[in-house]
């Protein structure tokens, strides 16, 4: 039974039967898989009328909270679901989401393990546990975990999220399992809209799903892109915004350079009904297996061509996405068979950029912690990138470079902690390691100009950081992998014609590393040689961009029947 069909079961139920306690739990349930909050605290509410302080009433109205964005009023009432019902994982699970929220990342961590003790053989709750595990830097059990994670995956049992799983040094093919798994439960849970065809003719409308329309990674890379975009004559751009209004300067030059539109809260039926309305030819999920996004929308099949690109690096799964857009680089032939999408190759790095900004000053060092002397290497990666072995390779070359420092972005609860103590295990003095807090994004990026190189993490590599770390000035050093997460910085260094920095394997990057720390002359050579690529490459080119993406776009809607811009 189609989950349209037990809501139609459960509505006729309750109509039978107001006081069915069961029955509004489990419409709870459906209405907020369907995306539609405020149905689901509804039948929450009405639940709890029936059976108050009830734990699974409570649990639903703490998830409504949750997606809602209450994070507090979350965390207060799945804590009190929780304390009623100790022994039941799937409330400590929930209880570990509305945590992380709330900003009590050691509190969701006890929430994450208790859920893993209650249900020790479930491979989405064991997978839930290491991927904020991998974010606290908090290596204990973590091989455990991850082999029990790859042997569920391996053996088809159970759904793993596969954002989380890109954090696992696994393969390919295993990210196709992994992402093949998710789509399936999606796909069960969805009614597709009727067949809709690519227009004979007109200005293409290419759609783009996101709750990254603002001051976010996804707004900062396509924006100026966008903003050339607008100009082209065969396409006509429509942006479907899951995010509400920021009040970001971002935010503002997305609304000029295309038609946004507010979906932010609807159902997820209604989403894929606005954007069939508007008779969306290609429409890109700039979300994908992402936290926020809406696979279900997709799933609908609300546009005749969708297309995965940007925001997810790696294979959807799914049925419901038809091609992928990469780079020669990101997406070598050797991977092709692990995409279960088409393979689109742009002519440049599959990756845009916002070539407007401008760097601020920089501050001093002492502002921010540096030492007055010393080589600064840096790599400002979210804290589940830096797992043992690329922690294990930064230290090495700290070793190798006297006077170091490492430059690390601030990370969740004890995360910082646990990574200099890591430093002194390695036989480091922990002070080496210097944190920043987050910071707003113009802020951030002149701080670049005090680092010397970027030292990357493997597998899930700088994506965003990179991009932001090469316009600011600062070299990249990596080593790319075998799966596209684990090649993103490579395909930035080749394209800007620095392959020399992406290094063979970790013996050539440490060596690498470690000759260039202890040669001033030869840093300085290096940033001369990127700022005259950052100019003269194809890198951050957006109007060339602009240019190859389009043309990509009506070859491929020629394919399917599309004739040309009627200029009559």
């Amino acid at each position: 039974m189609s989950a349209w069909q037990q809501r139609q079961h459960l509505q006729q139920a309750i109509a039978r039967q107001p006081g069915d306690f069961i029955a509004w739990v489990m419409l709870a349930d459906l209405e907020l898989e369907a995306g539609d909050i405020a149905a689901g605290e509804q039948a929450a509410r009405r639940a709890l009328q029936l059976r108050p302080n009830h734990p699974e009433a409570l649990a639903r109205l703490g998830r409504a909270a949750w997606m809602a964005g209450a994070h507090a009023d979350a965390a207060t009432l799945l804590r009190q679901a929780s304390a009623l019902a100790p022994q039941h994982p799937g409330i400590a699970l929930w209880l570990g989401h509305a945590l992380e929220d709330a900003d009590d990342a050691e509190g969701a961590a006890a929430a994450y393990r208790r859920a893993h003790m209650l249900m020790p053989d479930e491979p989405y709750i064991a997978a839930q546990r290491l991927a904020w595990q991998r974010r606290l830097c908090d290596w204990q059990d973590v091989d455990t975990l991850a082999a029990q994670v790859r042997g569920a995956l391996a053996s088809g049992q159970g759904a793993v999220e596969p954002f989380a799983f890109l954090s696992e040094d696994a393969s390919a093919a295993e990210q196709l399992a992994c992402a093949r798994g998710r789509a399936a439960v999606v796909a069960a849970s969805v009614r597709p809209l009727p067949a809709a065809r690519v227009r004979e003719r007109g200005r293409l409308r290419v759609g783009f799903l996101s709750n990254g329309f603002g001051a976010h990674p996804t707004g900062l890379l396509t924006v100026a892109l966008f903003e050339h975009l607008h100009h082209d004559r065969a396409l006509e751009l429509h942006l479907f915004a899951l995010n509400r209004a920021d009040g970001s300067r971002i935010r503002e030059r997305l609304q000029a350079a295309a038609r946004l539109h507010d979906v932010a809260a609807l159902r997820h039926a209604d989403i894929a009904a606005r954007i069939r309305a508007q008779g969306i030819d290609l429409l890109f999920d700039l979300r994908g297996w992402g936290g926020g996004g809406t696979p279900e929308v997709l799933a609908m099949r609300p546009a005749p061509l969708q297309l995965n690109w940007l925001a997810y690096p790696g294979t959807s799964g799914a049925r419901w996405l038809d091609a992928v857009v990469a780079d020669d680089f990101v997406l070598p032939p050797a991977l092709e068979p692990h995409f279960s999408e088409r393979v689109l190759r742009l002519p440049r790095a599959f990756q845009p950029s916002d070539n407007s900004r401008v760097l601020e000053p920089a501050p001093s060092r002492a502002d921010c912690g540096l030492p007055e002397q010393g080589v600064v290497f840096c790599c400002f990666n979210n804290s589940y990138k830096l797992n043992p072995r690329s922690m294990n390779r930064a230290f090495a070359v700290l070793q190798a470079v006297p006077g170091s420092v490492l430059w690390l972005l601030s990370g969740p609860g004890q995360a910082d902690a646990r990574l200099r103590a890591a430093a002194q295990a390695a036989g480091l003095d922990p002070a080496r390691l210097v944190f920043m807090a987050k910071l707003p994004h113009p802020h951030y990026l002149a701080r670049y100009q005090l680092a010397d190189l970027f030292l990357d993490t493997h597998p899930y590599n700088a994506h965003t950081t990179a991009s932001d770390a090469l316009w600011a000035g600062c070299p990249v050093l990596t080593c790319p992998g075998d799966t596209f997460a684990a090649r993103v910085a490579g395909s930035l260094n080749h394209h800007l014609g620095l392959a020399r920095l992406n290094a063979a394997d970790d013996a050539a990057f440490i060596a690498t590393a470690s000759v260039l720390g202890n040669d001033p002359t030869a840093l300085a050579v290096l940033r001369a040689e990127l700022a005259q690529a950052r100019e003269r490459g194809s890198l951050f080119d957006m109007a060339g961009f602009a240019h190859d993406l389009s043309a990509l776009l009506q070859q491929l809607a020629g394919e399917h029947g599309w004739q040309g811009v009627d200029n009559t």
